[in-house]
This record gives structure tokens, C-alpha cells and sequence, in this order.
């Protein structure tokens, strides 16, 4: 099979007007996720390479840069409060609160870059999410391009609004009970004492948020990157996004056709199924994921001893779920946050080995060894930038039953994750603050935007 980068340059270079889907047999997902903050895969930046000039120099890593690439930006040392890899410069661009107030109050976005400051483009790159930081993101997408891509673009990451260094949406810190009571309800009380939660957390969220939650919105987002377009001196954007980036991207073509120069979208979010939907669609997927994780463990019995067959080790699995919810580990890893860690491995196989480590210490009498996975893979709080944004973006059900019998029905083919999903997105159907108006992706004269996905992939929400 021939790779992925020489596909994605045959395609992209197929000719002008067409939008090409390209389905590539590779393991990795970094699509957006309604549970969990998206990994950033750097994969997509070799898509470029039929875009870009054989010019081939040295790279030279910003570090501090005090010279603009063009237009307003003056690029600095990264402020010490923000976590970014040595050679990342940062900067800050002041856009509209309220672009119908477009002279009213102002936030601040910071911006981060890596490359060549002599660079002739700029690559401006986002991670998904929503609510993913992109401080990191130039550097890891640095890395990963050829010499010709990296003398040919600066690459050029961002805090969203609302996200990181970006006016944060912060809900709090003590909104989610540790442990977490059990996602799928035994009864009526059960589930109401969690509908009660999502009230509270939607109210808590909009409230903390103030006027800042009436603009956050993907649309917002995309009229921010038509500012950094604007203040890094070019007329057209050339971009990268992953998962809800693809959003991101999508929606910036079709709000600015004329402005949006080579788009690569890796991991595609369809743009035209809500939010609601989208998770329905993505339960099954998970619990064919979670099949597979099973029977890679049973695989490797010899290492993990949860059982030779896919069927033993989700037996055991179930078994284990019922014991730490009736009995949390160290009163802090019950039978919802082993659903979290079973969630946050479907990612990408690399993160099995963590999980099934985890529980087969547990199996030899060693629990912390759950309490360790907990703190790096489980839901640690509240995600308020991705909830401003998913509930934001779509309309959702205000009426509790419709949420109760849909999840009823996902759950009888996808019982480890159809009430996890749910109680995620929950908050939005008590979401005070106004939806975005509907925008009709692709609608109006489009550019040609290479489109990017995997099998195997978690279809977002």
C-alpha cells in the first residue's frame, strides 16, 4: 500500500473545486470527543506537502522571536504561566467580545509559533476539541513536517475563546463528587439525582461565565481566525485542523470562501449531523472498540491473566465495575470512573497496555494501581470550554424523557458507554444561553479542502 502522504498528495493536487475524502487503513483517532480532550496527531501536516515549494533549508525554531512575520503580530517569550515546548514563541491579539460590537469589549488570544520566522507562509494549526489548548500544537506539527515544509511555513497555534489563556470558561473545581455516582441508573432516583448534577453544572457554568458564554460559539471561533489571518499579514489562510478543528475549518471556508487558502482536515467531524445525534452514532463504535481492547487483552494473557478469550475478559471487566462501585478503590475509583479510563482508551491502542496494566494489578491484589490510571486517564473535572462550545453550536432536547428513551435504546447495543456519553452532553439540554445561528456548511462557493480520515476512528459528537 502505498503511504498516506504520497495518497494525500495525489489527491490534493487532483485539481481545483473538488473536495476529496480520503479513508486510510491507519490506527490512530484524534477526532472530537465529547468525553475527553482530543490527542493531538500530527499526521496531517504531511498533506501540505503537495502545496508547498521543493526549497530545502535548515529550520530554524522560534525562541523569543522579537520580529513580526507580517501584519501586527510581535512575537515574545511564552508567558511562564502557560505550559509550551521550549521553542514556542507566543503572542497576544486583542477580537471582539461581540463581533456585532465589533468597538466594544475585547479579548485577548494568545497565540504560539514554531518554525522559521523568514518562513513565506503561515501554517495556522488547531487541535480540536472543542476547548483544546493549541499552544503545543506548532511545535508537534514542526516536528513532523519535512525539510521543505518547514523552510515554507511558520506554523502558528492558539488558545480558542474561552479556552486555556484565551478567557477560560471555568465551571469550578468542585462540581463532580468523587467517586462519581454510577453512569448507567439503576432506578428512577439514581437518575434524577444525575439529571440534578447536569442542572447544576450548566447552571454553574453559565453563571461563572457571564457574558463571555453568549459568544462562544464555532462561529465566533472562525471570525477570530479571520483576525489572526488578518494580523499575520495574509490574505489567505492556510490551515490544518484535527477533529473539531475539521469543524472549525469548515465552517471558516464557508463564512470566508474567498479568504481560506490550502485546507487540510484530518479526523473529519460530519458538520451536518447536531451534536444530539452525533453521540448516538458514536456508542456502538465505542463498544466495538471496547470489544477490541478485550480481545487484545486476552491475547496477552501471559502478561495481563484477565482471561484467554475477548468474552472472559469483558466478563471481567463487568465483575470488576460491579465491585468498585459497590466498594470504591480508596474511595476515589468507582464503576464511573473505570468507565471514564475504559473511555479515554479508545483513542489509539497505545494507551492499552496503561489500562491493562492497571487492572491486572488490581486482579494480583495491588488496587493503587487503578487510582494511578484514574488520575492520568478519568474525568477530572468539569470541561466548561468544550460544553460552552457543544452546547453553543447545536440545539438539544429540553425535554429529560426524550433523553431517557433514546439512551434506553443506544444502551441496548452499546451498554458500557451509552449512559457515559449521555451524562456528559447533559448539561446542554439546561443550557441558559443562546444557540448559534444555523449556518449551512459548504453552502455558497467553497475552496478545495483536502479531507483526511481513518478507519477504526471514534465518530464524534
Amino acid at each position: 500500500m502505498r503511504s498516506g502522504r504520497n495518497r494525500a498528495a495525489e489527491s490534493f493536487s487532483g485539481g481545483r473545486g473538488a473536495v476529496i475524502l480520503l479513508n486510510q487503513e491507519r490506527r490512530v483517532s484524534a477526532v472530537s470527543s465529547p468525553l475527553w480532550r482530543d490527542r493531538v496527531r500530527t499526521v496531517g501536516a504531511a498533506r501540505l506537502a503537495a502545496t508547498a515549494g521543493a526549497v530545502v533549508v535548515v529550520l530554524g525554531l522560534v525562541a523569543a522571536p522579537a520580529a513580526a512575520t507580517g501584519g501586527g503580530v510581535q512575537w515574545s517569550d511564552c508567558p511562564p504561566e502557560v505550559s509550551a515546548p521550549r521553542g514556542t514563541g507566543c503572542a497576544r491579539l486583542a477580537v471582539p467580545l461581540d463581533y456585532a460590537d465589533p468597538s466594544g469589549k475585547q479579548l485577548d488570544l494568545l497565540l504560539s509559533a514554531a518554525g522559521s520566522l523568514d518562513a513565506p507562509e503561515v501554517l495556522v494549526v488547531n487541535p480540536g476539541g472543542p476547548g483544546e489548548s493549541g499552544i503545543g500544537t506548532p511545535k508537534q506539527v514542526v516536528a513532523s513536517m519535512s525539510p521543505e515544509l518547514r523552510d515554507r511555513y511558520l506554523v502558528v497555534g492558539f488558545d480558542p475563546r474561552g479556552v486555556g489563556a484565551s478567557s477560560p470558561v471555568d465551571c469550578g473545581d468542585a462540581l463532580l463528587p468523587v467517586p462519581m455516582p454510577p453512569d448507567d441508573p439503576a432506578d428512577a432516583r439514581q437518575e434524577q439525582a444525575r439529571v440534578k448534577l447536569a442542572r447544576t453544572i450548566a447552571d454553574t457554568c453559565v453563571r461563572r461565565a457571564g457574558d463571555l458564554v453568549r459568544h462562544i460559539t464555532t462561529q465566533d471561533a472562525a471570525r477570530d481566525l479571520d483576525r489572526i489571518r488578518a494580523a499575520l499579514g495574509k490574505d489567505r489562510l492556510d490551515y490544518l485542523g484535527y477533529s473539531y478543528g475539521t469543524k472549525l475549518g469548515a465552517t471558516y471556508a464557508t463564512m470566508f470562501p474567498e479568504r481560506a487558502g490550502k485546507m487540510v482536515l484530518d479526523s473529519v467531524v460530519d458538520p451536518t449531523v447536531g451534536g444530539y445525534q452525533q453521540g448516538f452514532e458514536q456508542d456502538p463504535v465505542l463498544q466495538h472498540r471496547a470489544e477490541q481492547f478485550f480481545a487484545w487483552v486476552a491475547k496477552h494473557d501471559a502478561t495481563y491473566h484477565l482471561g484467554t478469550t475477548g468474552a472472559r475478559v469483558s466478563q471481567y471487566w463487568q465483575g470488576l465495575r460491579g465491585d468498585v462501585t459497590a466498594k470504591p478503590v480508596e474511595g476515589k475509583v468507582g464503576g464511573a470512573e473505570l468507565d471514564h479510563m475504559l473511555a479515554s482508551t479508545m483513542y489509539t491502542d497505545t494507551s492499552w497496555p496503561t489500562l491493562a496494566s492497571a487492572v491486572s494489578r488490581y486482579h494480583a491484589g495491588e488496587p493503587g494501581g487503578l487510582t494511578s490510571a484514574a488520575a492520568q486517564l478519568a474525568q477530572s473535572g468539569v470541561d466548561g470550554p468544550q460544553l460552552a462550545y457543544n452546547c453553543a453550536d447545536d440545539k438539544w432536547p429540553a425535554d429529560w424523557a426524550t433523553w431517557h428513551a433514546d439512551t434506553t435504546r443506544a444502551a441496548a447495543k452499546a451498554p458500557l458507554f451509552a449512559w457515559l456519553n449521555t451524562w456528559f452532553s447533559a448539561p446542554c439540554a439546561f443550557w441558559r444561553a443562546p444557540a448559534a445561528p444555523p449556518l449551512k456548511i459548504g453552502s455558497g462557493t467553497v475552496p478545495p479542502v483536502l479531507l483526511v480520515q481513518a478507519k477504526d476512528d471514534r465518530p464524534p459528537r
